[in-house]
């Protein structure tokens, strides 16, 4: 992944215009766009020709290693055909107004009664691989299943926070086609559906076993279905069995596992005839191919072997060329996506949860992030990114109230003046250390003593290429203000796995700061919730701020989605994260290939559609 909470490798659908973010504001000058003429996604053309395969290129360095629907936290992103062979109960989706994508849902529009307590879904006419229907009785035992998950441990949800959703959620399958939901609590609409769609349905007719061959068992015991779902994820841990399991055969999206290879992650999809979404499926094949670098993806692409695949901002440069070969190349910033430091404010290494914990020190280090400077330069973001300071992203409905004047431009001459102004001595290309320690105005503040300095570990992932540039600049910038940032480049797979004080605490002291790439949050409605609150299951960094879990809950549980916008802001002001530019995501298709326009759209939020995809000469 990307890495994402709510998100996933196949995070989000379809975006009907390519927004930009907002501009860096205060006067600074817009970063010259080194490479131009990749906005517009390709039309459908052509006659659809029956056959083919087509070959798609893996996120370099995540590799899948496992195919349960539910991962626990430490695989986050790595599930093999995650929405392809099962989906969602909604589909999500990638454009910034829209949480669902209401056609390739498996279910109608949740309907809520006035109090928000009881919420009616309608299943639509969807079929297992098996031929029998999708029903209501399956999402109940996908959510029976998802409790016995959190009561084995919380971070076995990446999307969970104590006492929210699925907790105080009751499921009854009242007809076959009909699910009935009861809340303890009543949740903001949007907020719900955007946890919906997180919701992968499974065949609860063939799951409901707790041994290979064993009898079937009655799923709403919670004893069966913790005994159940054991048994699923201690199978899902064998992948030299992934594309022979007759579990992992059984199948409501429109594909089905062909083969993996353990070694590297590569594995084969092959149309699932039964499946009655929209789409064609005329393709005979779907080969996804990992990756260990852009690199590599970059020379696939100029050897023709690949179809479909992201390219590196480093190489936007290379987009004529790749045109020249027979590709369209189009990019944009993707909805509800965000990119920054991850701030680990329980690391002790260095004094360095007293030192960040001082906004004025967060806000001198946001100050040193030249957003427009990363954009523009060679070496970072090759003119294809846009200023982003918020947690919202690009095109959201719900914006952070100073618009397109961020709160800490960069500036450091006032990162300096924030430093010298509450207690720090200066001393630029050397060792800037607290001069005035104390708790009152013009010190340095709680925790810190005289002679304290501003060091600190940042974990770069080794791709995209962009992450290590920025960080460089990063570290580079804080230097000249006495400031010491120590890098250390770590795999994606290790990170993902290992920082993250939720679910890896032993680790807390190995990483100060992380920049694993992107952050998405839901499509149309990019609620933190999980993410900065103080209980959230992926608050990675051990955020605390009560104004913000306040501002989280009015957000998730109450009716009015304004308060959503109130949120956004206070997160910007606050800083759990530095926010970097966002990349525009830059997707490279091979011109033989065609379909929907909004299912190319979607690629930009890494939501795959091969199935309405098609060959044509």
């Amino acid at each position: 992944m990307t890495r994402m909470p709510r998100r996933s490798v196949a995070l989000a659908a379809a975006v009907a215009v390519l927004a930009t973010a907002c501009s860096a504001g205060g006067g600074a000058p817009k970063p010259k766009q080194i490479a131009t003429g990749y906005t517009a996604t390709p039309q459908q053309t052509g006659a659809p020709k029956d056959g083919g395969t087509i070959t798609v290129a893996l996120t370099p360095g995540l590799s899948p290693n496992y195919i349960y629907p539910y991962p626990p936290a430490a695989a986050n992103g790595t599930v093999i055909g995650r929405g392809q062979m099962w989906r969602s109960l909604y589909r999500p989706s990638g454009e910034g107004d829209q949480v669902a994508d209401a056609e390739l849902s498996l279910a109608e529009p949740p309907a809520f009664s006035p109090d928000r307590k009881t919420v009616t879904i309608k299943m639509k006419d969807y079929k297992w691989s098996t031929g029998t229907p999708v029903t209501a009785d399956d999402v109940v035992f996908s959510l029976a299943l998802l409790k016995a998950a959190l009561k084995e441990s919380p971070a076995n949800w990446s999307f969970y926070t104590p006492g929210q959703f699925p907790d105080g959620v009751s499921a009854e399958a009242t007809a076959p086609d009909t699910l009935t939901l009861k809340l303890e609590t009543a949740y903001n609409p949007s907020y719900l559906l955007s946890m919906l769609t997180l919701l992968y349905v499974m065949p609860s007719a063939e799951w409901n076993i707790a041994e290979t061959g064993g009898e079937h068992l009655d799923f709403k015991d919670p004893k069966n279905a913790k005994a159940i779902y054991k048994y699923l994820t201690e199978q899902s841990a064998e992948q030299s069995t992934f594309a022979t399991n007759p579990l992992w055969q059984v199948v409501n999206g429109p594909y089905k596992l062909k083969s993996f290879d353990p070694t590297t992650g590569s594995f084969s999809l092959v149309p699932n005839e039964n499946y009655s979404g929209p789409g064609d499926s005329r393709l005979d094949q779907v080969d996804f191919k990992a990756f260990t670098s852009a690199a590599a993806v970059l020379n696939q692409f100029k050897a023709g072997t690949l179809t479909v695949g992201t390219l590196d901002s480093s190489y936007v440069t290379q987009i004529d060329e790749l045109k020249a070969k027979g590709y369209s190349v189009y990019g944009a910033p993707a909805p509800a996506r965000f990119d920054a430091l991850t701030i680990n404010f329980a690391n002790t290494v260095d004094n360095f949860d007293k030192v960040i914990a001082q906004p004025y020190v967060r806000q001198a280090l946001q100050r040193l992030i030249d957003q427009n400077g990363y954009i523009a330069s060679r070496g970072i973001y090759n003119g294809a990114g846009s200023p982003n300071y918020s947690t919202a992203g690009s095109g959201s409905p719900y914006p952070p109230a100073f618009g397109d004047t961020p709160p800490y431009p960069y500036d450091p001459a006032a990162a300096e003046k924030l430093l010298t102004g509450n207690g720090w001595k200066v001393v630029p290309n050397g060792v800037t250390t607290c001069e005035n320690p104390g708790t009152g105005a013009g010190q340095c503040g709680a925790g810190i003593e005289k002679g304290q300095k501003i060091s600190f570990t940042l974990a770069s992932a080794n791709t995209p290429a962009y992450v290590g540039a920025r960080d460089v600049a990063f570290s580079s910038a804080a230097k000249k203000l006495g400031i010491e940032v120590k890098i250390v480049t770590k795999a994606l797979n290790y990170m993902y796995a290992n920082y993250g004080n939720t679910f890896a605490p032993a680790t807390k002291n190995e990483w100060a700061m992380q920049d694993f790439g992107p952050l998405y949050l839901a499509a149309g409605y990019p609620s933190s919730n999980t993410v900065f609150n103080a209980d959230g299951s992926f608050n990675l960094g051990s955020y605390r701020n009560a104004e913000v879990d306040k501002l989280i809950n009015e957000s998730t549980f109450g009716a009015d989605e304004k308060t959503l916008s109130a949120e956004v802001t206070r997160l910007a002001e606050d800083l759990p994260v530095l926010f970097f530019p966002t990349p525009h995501t830059l997707v490279v298709v091979k011109d033989t290939l065609s379909g929907p326009q909004s299912s190319f759209n979607a690629l930009l939020s890494y939501l795959y559609s091969p199935e309405q995809w098609y060959f044509h000469s």
